[in-house]
């Protein structure tokens, strides 16, 4: 099984999405996401795309809705 598929990061990129993810800023502001992609090699949108579906996995995992729209949600 290759590590790249037509519809995802590799194992490498999703190596440094993660780390920032968890170590940096679940909520990258333009400029740390640009800075992400550049890093990671993919596309401003692509990193974005991912940043909101693993926040929403994340919140998910910790038993929050996926998407947050108030503190009174």
């Amino acid at each position: 099984m290759s590590a790249k598929t037509a519809s995802g990061p590799t194992e490498d990129q999703v190596e440094i999405l993660e780390y920032n993810f968890n170590k940096v800023n679940k909520h990258p502001d333009p400029t740390t996401l640009c800075l992400i992609a550049a890093e990671a090699g993919l596309t401003e949108e692509e990193t974005q795309k991912w940043f909101k579906q693993r926040l929403a996995q994340w919140r998910r995992s910790e038993g929050l809705p996926s998407e947050c729209r108030s503190v009174t949600d």
